[in-house]
């Protein structure tokens, strides 16, 4: 995108209207008064804007009579547009450009849209559009055709990283990597929230950004006490998953957040186990996860308890007692090493179904017809109907040994036949 518009600007191909879309705080609004400095600065059209001639200048103090930014959700109104319209007619009061730049552009009205259409198809010269919008999909088709489009994306985290490092370095603040990295993670790709929050944080800091501050500040509840926690629960020991749970909401960790973690950690942990190791995903270093919890889980007990924390989640806002179904939670995480899973429950039932389970390995020939299937049977062995088809394997069943089930399965199993069986023998008697 970048040297789309670098190589647009040196060939001095400029578009008269552009349209920058993207998620919030990724740079739209900001790349829009980058391109109207390059277009306006005393030694362009340039990709590289001086920064210091009285063009540049003027932009950056946002005192340019030429550059005018429009709320687009403030001005959705078509005398608003029409205000525009009557404006572009005058040239530049300085400079080879008039920019306007309306930023959240989806938010005019569908009448403004058709009064601005004629304009940006065919503006005067020297005037320029830029629009930014964070909903493409709400911009109609007809004013997308007549811009050129450019898809913001947001940032990595390590870039962000290296931006707040940058930031540190200007202002002489120290900080540890680790809160750096903390701060990237929170600010999901957005550049804007990066730099909110890395303020919020410095505020409290007194020029020096720790994990531990802002740990204490912000109420998290930090990998160290996850771990401990998870420990707990991989050893079943419900007692002390209780007391750590009291002591880390009793340093005011709301259980929302709470939750919130602890579904990272195990996704983390999900990811380790896929032989995932990139700390921009997991959050933490490889290292600094527990082991030991690592090691006692396998892929589908991991899964299990995302399931449950994210289904805590969407629940808790209609909970009488969050804290009691956080706890509750709690129990169950103790029981995740006992936990069935329901591909091993269907294979415990398979084998105490065919007995010592060495039925399924034996060639088809081998088998009795009745566990055959139905394509590999005789013809004449081959069931006319469900009805008789059922009945026969009912019958084939009574006479063949059972495989006894473990406590009070095989009785019960044994019972719905007979009714199941019995009901349909009524059926095709009547």
């Amino acid at each position: 995108m970048a040297s789309t518009l670098k190589n647009s600007l040196e060939l001095g191909h400029i578009a008269h209207a552009y349209l920058f879309s993207g998620p919030r705080g990724c740079g739209k609004t900001s790349a829009a008064r980058i391109l109207a400095r390059a277009l306006r600065c005393e030694k362009g059209p340039t990709a590289n804007p001086c920064g210091v001639c009285f063009q540049c200048q003027e932009i950056f103090r946002g005192a340019s009579m030429d550059l005018l930014e429009i709320d687009g959700a403030s001005n959705t109104s078509v005398n608003d547009v029409r205000q525009i319209k009557e404006e572009v007619l005058f040239p530049p009061s300085t400079g080879r450009y008039k920019v306007y730049i309306i930023d959240e552009v989806h938010m005019l009205s569908n009448s403004a849209f058709n009064a601005l259409l004629k304009t940006i198809e065919e503006p005067p010269p020297s005037v320029v559009f830029i629009f930014a919008t964070t909903e493409l999909q709400k911009v109609p088709a007809t004013i997308r055709s007549r811009c050129q489009q450019f898809n913001f994306r947001l940032v990595s985290v390590e870039t962000i990283v290296e931006l707040l490092k940058e930031v540190c370095e200007e202002t002489g603040v120290k900080a540890e990597d680790e809160a750096l990295f903390w701060i990237a993670r929170e600010s999901t790709g957005s550049c804007r929230d990066a730099y909110t929050l890395f303020d919020q944080v410095l505020s409290f800091s007194s020029g020096h950004i720790r994990t531990e501050l802002i740990r204490e500040k912000l109420g998290l509840v930090g990998l160290d006490r996850l771990n401990e926690f998870a420990e707990s629960c991989a050893a079943g020991d419900l007692g002390r998953s209780l007391s750590l749970l009291d002591a880390i909401l009793a340093s005011g960790v709301a259980v929302e957040t709470f939750i919130t973690n602890l579904a990272g950690y195990y996704h983390a942990l999900l990811l380790l186990k896929a032989g995932i190791n990139r700390e921009s995903l997991l959050g933490h270093p490889p290292a600094r996860f527990s082991r030991t919890v690592l090691e006692k889980y396998d892929t589908l007990r991991l899964e299990r308890a995302g399931e449950l924390l994210y289904d805590l989640y969407r629940n808790i806002r209609y909970s009488v007692s969050p804290r009691f179904e956080l706890e509750t939670l709690a129990s169950k995480l103790c029981w995740l090493e006992r936990w069935v899973s329901p591909p091993e429950l269907s294979q415990a039932i398979s084998r105490a179904r065919l007995g010592s389970g060495e039925a399924e390995d034996r060639p088809l020939e081998d088998r009795p017809l009745e566990d055959r299937p139905l394509e590999d049977r005789p013809f004449e062995d081959r069931p006319a109907s469900f009805t008789e088809g059922f009945n026969r394997h009912m019958a084939a069943r009574d006479t063949r040994p059972r495989a006894e089930a473990p406590g009070e399965l095989e009785p019960k199993v044994q019972k719905v036949l007979e009714v199941f069986s019995g009901t349909i023998v009524e059926e095709k008697g009547e």
